[in-house]
């Protein structure tokens, strides 16, 4: 795991888990804007963190980064953000570790899939098929996000394309997306999930939002405080990786809000 952190000289704390998949500077405007007002730390999981590491779990994640906050001195979060994998881990986090944490954003978050073990092995089998061939085919990767929608305001597409390419092909094991998939779809939760006071919105884009219905169904559920909050004419983790300004937006509305 590597942290970056933005914002040092600010007070409030905030705490962002990236999605699978990804490398760490597709995030990095989006915690550049909200360190205007926050001190950020941005957690990239083992496997994505160009150390040579593979990923293990949603609990390893999970317990290294509330380990790092406890070696800082952190003793309480105002807002935390986790988005798909990093929304997996968010959930985990306010179940598991005893830091308060004020506000949460599950943007897109993955909840463990209820169904017996041998499906879900053929469901990570499939996700690991997809996401490899994605990882080492660079038309494949164009294909599954076209570069006119997914280039961030003022970038070259073939620029920003071939280095992302060129990161996923050499950095992401085939190790690591097993275990991306299979623990994010399979992580383990206390039971009963223990009542938290934390404010709690479930973010997902309007394109998304079949995919995600059993996991909002999940994390209202075990979460019965959260708010839904749809945004129209968005993908899945396109509000944190292409518009960082309003992404920030949202954040500081959210951050606001009285619970």
């Amino acid at each position: 795991m590597k942290i970056y952190e933005f914002g040092e000289a600010n007070e409030q704390i905030f705490v962002m888990f990236q999605c699978a998949a990804e490398p760490w500077w597709v995030f990095k405007a989006s915690a550049e804007a909200v360190a205007k007002d926050y001190h950020v730390y941005l957690f990239i999981a083992d496997g994505h963190d160009e150390q040579g590491t593979d990923f293990v779990s949603i609990e390893k994640n999970v317990k290294d980064a509330a380990a790092f906050l406890r070696g800082r001195g952190i003793s309480r979060i105002d807002v935390m953000y986790g988005v798909s994998m990093g929304g997996a881990s968010t959930v985990r986090f306010l179940a598991t570790e005893n830091i308060p944490v004020k506000k949460a954003i599950i943007d897109a978050g993955i909840t463990p899939y209820p169904y017996p073990k041998w499906i879900c092995r053929l469901i990570a089998l499939r996700d690991w098929v997809e996401i490899m061939l994605a990882t080492k085919s660079y038309a494949i990767m164009k294909l599954a996000m076209p570069p006119e929608r997914w280039t961030p305001k003022g970038e070259d597409p073939e620029t920003h394309y071939r280095r992302i390419f060129a990161f996923e092909k050499h950095h992401f094991t085939s190790k690591t997306i097993w275990n991306v998939f299979w623990s994010t779809n399979n992580y383990s939760m206390p039971d009963p999930v223990p009542v938290v006071s934390t404010d709690i919105e479930y973010w997902y884009g309007e394109e998304e939002k079949k995919a995600r219905r059993d996991d909002m169904a999940y994390v209202c559920r075990i979460y019965p405080q959260t708010v839904l909050r749809e945004f129209a004419g968005l993908a899945h983790a396109e509000l944190v990786m292409m518009f960082p300004e309003r992404f920030y937006n949202e954040i500081m509305r959210f951050a606001k809000e009285q619970g």
